[in-house]
């Protein structure tokens, strides 16, 4: 779409507002909005200036200049405001007109043109499963003399016993119960749809939705594979529409990997493949799992890659709440077909040759997508160029679960960081296959890693409650 249809999808619509959407390192979205009128063609060649100081990880006071370069083909009509809008996302840009190396959306966009120029092939599609809870109410402080968290949901097992006026209706949800349930014991089927229409809406293709594994209102939507780019805008785009639709239904949703402690975490499953035009490069059949060798290289570069891949799949002290063995969190890295126990699984039900494809399980959704998926795609690139032989290396095929082995078995297999900062060591051990090409600089990298450290001394430093039960007699 260019700038001129922009224009005319503004008046068509009779769009009042133009809201120039960009995202920061942790991937949280941020925006400032023009009057339909005040934008023209010359918006799209100028960009839209900010002040990039005000931006945690971005710039200092004293280059704080930035610009707001909007991509026309990014856009969609906002569904939550009163004055009709339209959302635009955007790359950012210094004032002298270069890209700026440390705007995650700039770095997927290299991050695909260096997919190009390798030869490899010419498009990475990405599809990732994003859970999240959906809650009734939540609460959390952290002072001086006081620390807590709580959230609380219609559906969860703890309130099987609570008096409510009119009384418990009953059909909580079981721990670990709530895999695809129907109502009553599934109660947030209405939200969940009307969540699906306004991504429909936006121009995102939903292809399901249901109730995940966990009490208290796990749920999943699912929606179809795109470009690298491409499906990280829907994926901010599928986090604001949650979050919002949500806010309309007087609830309160969360991508948090670990809200409750007991229970299983939200992941970020990332499908991925690779085409050459129209060709699928990742499907061989009668090979393993129906994998190309170029598939299985792949493999091997996120694997042996993965402890440094993390920090960007993984980058928060709470992402490390979930990758905890029992709770169907991948913690182990090796790959196999059709099982969910292994970092990377292989999709092995009803899948064309079209869509054979590979899936690491290990991410969630703190990730910023850009990021993250520029990430896997360069840790899967090297893969294929270096011809990392997942088996010879080590990592499985591994076809039983592997929960079930035997401690003896279980030290065979390598695991992922047990921390942030374990993640963060790994990355500033292992980051060259991200900076060839410039897709990352070792000076993002840098910046990222402070950032994240600063994150995980945050949370160290502060005084935990259940530090009271295993210490205050003593």
């Amino acid at each position: 779409m260019s700038a001129e249809l922009v224009l005319k999808t503004i008046k068509e619509k009779q769009i009042e507002w133009v809201d120039f959407r960009f995202a920061d390192l942790s991937g949280r979205a941020h925006h400032i909005t023009l009057p339909a009128k005040e934008v023209d063609e010359d918006t799209f060649v100028n960009g839209v200036a900010f002040d990039g100081s005000s931006i945690p990880g971005f710039r200092g006071i004293e280059e704080s200049d930035m610009v707001m370069m909007p991509d026309h083909g990014s856009i969609y009509v906002d569904p939550f405001t009163a004055h009709k809008t339209l959302n635009v996302f955007c790359d950012i840009f210094t004032p002298d007109g270069e890209r700026y190396e440390r705007d995650p959306r700039s770095i997927a966009v290299r991050a695909e043109e260096y997919l190009k120029e390798s030869g490899i092939g010419t498009a990475a599609f990405f599809a990732p499963e994003s859970e999240f809870f959906i809650f009734d109410d939540v609460r959390y402080e952290s002072g001086m003399n006081k620390t807590y968290y709580s959230v609380d949901s219609e559906e969860a097992n703890w309130n099987t016993g609570r008096s409510e006026e009119g009384g418990n209706s009953g059909f909580k949800i079981p721990v670990k119960g709530g895999y695809v349930p129907v109502a009553p014991m599934d109660k947030q089927q209405d939200i969940r749809s009307e969540m699906c229409r306004l991504l429909e809406e936006a121009g995102i293709r939903v292809e399901r939705h249901h109730h995940e594994v966990a009490t208290a209102g796990q749920a999943e939507i699912n929606f179809r594979f795109d470009t690298l780019t491409k499906t990280a805008d829907n994926l901010m785009i599928y986090k604001y529409i949650v979050h919002n639709t949500a806010a309309q239904y007087g609830k309160t949703a969360t991508f948090m990997p670990k809200p409750l402690f007991g229970d299983n975490g939200s992941g970020m499953h990332v499908h991925q493949s690779i085409f050459n035009g129209d060709t699928p490069l990742f499907y061989e059949k009668g090979a393993y799992a129906n994998l190309s060798e170029m598939a299985l290289h792949y493999i091997g570069g996120i694997l042996y890659h993965a402890p440094a891949l993390i920090a960007f799949t993984n980058p928060s002290t709470n992402s490390f709440k979930r990758l905890v063995p029992g709770y169907e969190a991948p913690v182990n890295l090796v790959y196999s077909k059709g099982n969910r126990s292994a970092a990377v699984r292989i999709p092995v039900a009803a899948v064309t040759p079209k869509g054979c494809r590979i899936e690491f399980r290990t991410p969630d959704s703190t990730a910023n997508p850009y990021l993250a998926f520029s990430a896997m795609l360069m840790a899967g690139l090297d893969g294929i160029k270096r011809k990392i032989d997942p088996t010879k290396e080590g990592y499985g095929p591994f076809d039983k679960n592997i929960y079930e082995l035997s401690d003896a078995e279980k030290g065979e297999i390598r695991s992922v960081p047990g921390s942030l900062d374990e993640a963060l060591n790994a990355l500033e051990a292992d980051y060259e296959f991200l900076t060839e090409g410039g897709v990352f600089t070792k000076e993002f990298i840098d910046n990222f890693v402070d950032l994240k450290r600063a994150e995980a001394r945050s949370v160290a430093i502060r005084v935990h409650p259940y530090e009271f039960g295993l210490y205050y007699d003593l």
